[in-house]
């Protein structure tokens, strides 16, 4: 049996605490390694070496930092397919969607390649007589960033190389569900150049959490999870006078406005709410249905979904299986709850038979119609492939909706009205909106976050907030003598 240990100093090494979790296959349900639970000790150990490489890097050259982002770049692009193996046989989605996994972390390393310029600062001078000001953005120091099951190489993308880029060194605490995608970034990152130390990663579970939201080395913490995990690290990481971005759950809303083109709407509906077995923070998971399209809409989603292949990701299905048999489990709970509660399943996943091994973890695409906002299945985030489809009577209703909901993070509005969508960007409180686009993702040089219950924190990942976050500012005022001037007075100073 395999055994997974952490990557501390620029090399694999063991644990100390004893602790150990199991890793499993999805798709087959079998056990395929154990992973070495970090202790509080073994994290210290960790930040240590953070510290002792900090101090070096900062002061490394802008050029030295990006040369060694884009070898890691390089790396990381020509290893894509091992990485997406590696995703499919932790996580469980299929190929195709890990290797888009793998580009769209490609892309925030290649946003960091990018960090001179984001660096940049300004210059007045003459503010006052023959004084000079000037602005500049250095590193915090060691930063801590704890990543989620469901994007095992994306999230981690989305701090560590803009936070290495601008000159901090890192701990990285990924997911003990699939822990080897995080091991090999590491590995990889020292290949390319990394200094070692510069980044730490440490596997563990709570004990391992709550010693970096604890360590006074640590200067910030990215954090992405369900929202009352992320509401638990603000609060206890800014208790401990850490900089915190913590990015939390979501119940994404697309509303389809009565004017739109239907079988667009019905295959993003599809995409979003199915892809990666919806353990997505942006899945669509409620379908807001403007009368009178509801019924044929609800019809042509059905019919796509006959369609779909539920089954081992590496045999070319169009959704695998969920991350492990509890989450199953749970998922396949609100599915019977749904049904309880009076909501009209449509097309049941429970009934899925996968093209993969009868020991995985499965529950297929499920689609509900005539739920209604008091549901459990509309209200809690379930984090699986079950699309809820409520109905309203119009465009302020839908917008009402949206609006009421606790969370945030992202949601879609279809339709073929200029005038509709504008307004709708305009009204809705959400952090991304789509139009016409399912999933609202950003590019990596705009910054991704959520608002409401899906964001604890001030500043959003990758992008300009992210280097904003893994930096602090300073504004220098500095004047040069000339021997012609000079005295003493007392008064205050002034601009003159």
């Amino acid at each position: 049996m395999n055994l997974i240990g952490h990557f501390i100093d620029g090399k694999r090494v063991g644990g100390s605490s004893g602790r150990r979790s199991e890793v499993f296959d999805p798709a087959t349900g079998r056990r395929t390694a154990q992973v070495e639970l970090a202790s509080a000790t073994d994290v210290a150990v960790a930040v240590e070496s953070a510290e002792r490489a900090a101090r070096a890097w900062r002061d490394a050259s802008l050029a030295k930092r990006t040369a060694v982002l884009f070898a890691f770049r390089e790396l990381v692009h020509a290893r894509r397919d091992q990485l997406a193996e590696v995703i499919t046989a932790e996580h469980g989605k299929v190929l195709a969607d890990a290797a888009g996994e793998v580009q769209r972390g490609l892309e925030v390393i290649e946003y960091a390649c990018g960090i001179p310029s984001a660096l940049r600062g300004g210059y007045s001078e003459n503010v006052s007589t023959e004084v000079d000001s000037y602005s500049l953005r250095q590193p915090l120091g060691v930063v801590a960033v704890i990543s989620p099951f469901n994007f095992p190489v994306m999230v981690p993308l989305w701090f560590v190389p803009v936070a290495v880029a601008a000159g901090n060194a890192v701990v990285l605490k990924p997911s003990e569900k699939d822990p080897s995608a995080a091991l090999l970034l590491a590995e990889w990152f020292a290949e390319a150049g990394l200094r070692d130390g510069v980044l730490n990663v440490v596997n563990g579970d709570k004990e391992a959490v709550d010693a970096l939201l604890e360590h006074p080395a640590i200067k910030a913490v990215s954090f992405v999870g369900s929202t009352p995990v992320a509401r638990y690290v603000y609060q206890r990481a800014t208790m401990a006078g850490k900089r915190v971005q913590a990015l939390g759950g979501a119940k994404n809303h697309m509303v389809v406005l009565p004017d739109a083109d239907l079988d667009l709407a019905a295959d993003a509906a599809v995409n979003a709410g199915f892809g990666s077995a919806g353990e997505r923070c942006m899945a669509i998971s409620a379908l807001v249905a403007v009368e009178p399209i509801a019924d044929e809409l609800v019809a042509r989603i059905a019919r796509r979904m006959a369609g779909l292949r539920t089954g081992d990701g590496r045999r070319g299905c169009d959704m695998g299986p969920l991350v492990t048999a509890a989450h199953a489990d749970r998922v396949r709970s609100y599915v019977e709850a749904g049904v309880a509660a009076g909501a009209v399943p449509v097309v049941d996943g429970r009934e899925v038979t996968p093209d993969g091994d009868p020991d995985g973890f499965w529950l297929g695409p499920t689609l509900f119609d005539h739920v209604t906002p008091e549901m459990s299945i509309y209200t809690d985030e379930i984090f699986g492939p079950v699309l809820s489809v409520l109905r309203v009577g119009s465009y302020d209703e839908a917008v009402a909706l949206v609006n009421a909901n606790p969370y945030g993070n992202g949601t879609a509005i279809f339709t073929n009205d200029g005038g509709a969508a504008r307004r709708y960007q305009h009204e809705v409180e959400v952090g991304m909106v789509g139009v016409n686009v399912p999933i609202p993702v950003p590019m990596a040089y705009y910054s991704f976050g959520g608002w409401k219950s899906s964001l604890f924190g001030d500043l959003h990942a990758h992008g300009p907030d992210g280097v904003a976050f893994f930096t602090r500012g300073k504004v220098v005022t500095s004047r040069w003598l000339d021997p012609r001037h000079g005295g003493v007075n007392l008064g205050f100073p002034t601009q003159t």
